[in-house]
């Protein structure tokens, strides 16, 4: 392995790489050519160098091999080498990379993770909200706990009546969700499986928060519903017990696996 010098470079130089690609692009394919740091290596040295990351990865082209970045591997990866922190680097991704960020830093801290959740309205909010169904950007559980999460890429600071509004929107989201009991049965699935155990977890804690690529110095909106930046959220996560009764959290005690009632 190389000594951190070395590697300081290496990470500089995919970052500057990874710079010109398309944001809207999660995992980018480039030539061997294209990263000046590798041609030092031969085959065999160059496939066990490279074993030592998981952002990184060999695949085989038509005629020649390729290597792949997982832009969002490579961001939590290049905190380390590189003086950038956590928020800078997630500009190289678009909102579905950062949604997807968001998912392995809860995955990282021993969550189960799922993006993209989407279930229909069946709470008495419709008339006001005339939306039919909802979606969740990210939602990850640890034992009881259920982090409901908003993504925002803002990139500039916005005022607190904004950040208030999108705040509430998402208790919306989970008073509709806690609403639905068909769709938190299909949401527990998706999470845990069809376990049998899951009574386990019971009461289920359901606590909104959204988390944003610009830190805006407010912690929480006025109904209780934390404000985490990308750059505390790894922190946030560590200490959700510890802070958990300043939050806004939404008990449910009952859930159905299959016809089985808990």
């Amino acid at each position: 392995m190389l000594n951190y010098s070395a590697l300081k470079s290496f990470f500089s130089e995919i970052y500057k790489i990874l710079k010109k690609t398309d944001k809207n692009i999660t995992k980018a394919w480039f030539e061997f050519s294209d990263i000046n740091f590798l041609k030092r290596f031969d085959k065999f040295e160059l496939k066990e160098f490279l074993n030592n990351f998981e952002f990184v990865k060999i695949k085989k082209g038509n005629y020649i091999n390729y290597i792949v970045i997982d832009k969002v591997l490579f961001i939590l990866d290049g905190i380390k080498y590189l003086e950038l922190d956590i928020k800078n680097l997630s500009e190289l991704v678009d909102y579905n990379g950062f949604e997807a960020l968001i998912q392995e830093i809860l995955l990282r801290n021993n969550y189960k993770a799922i993006k993209n959740f989407r279930f229909s309205d069946k709470s008495n909010f419709k008339s006001i909200t005339s939306q039919k169904r909802y979606e969740i950007d990210v939602i990850g559980i640890y034992q009881s706990f259920i982090l409901i999460i908003d993504a925002k890429q803002w990139k500039r600071k916005d005022s607190f009546g904004a950040i208030n509004k999108a705040a509430n929107l998402q208790y919306r989201r989970v008073k509709a969700l806690e609403k639905n009991p068909e769709a938190f049965s299909n949401l527990i699935q998706k999470l845990l499986g069809v376990n049998p155990k899951v009574k386990r977890h019971l009461p289920f804690k359901l606590i909104p928060a959204m988390v944003s690529l610009e830190d805006n110095s407010i912690k929480l909106n006025d109904n209780q519903v934390p404000l985490v930046s990308i750059y505390n959220f790894n922190a946030f996560l560590q200490e959700l017990q510890k802070n958990l009764r300043y939050f806004k959290v939404i008990e449910i005690n009952k859930v159905n696996i299959q016809t089985q009632l808990f």
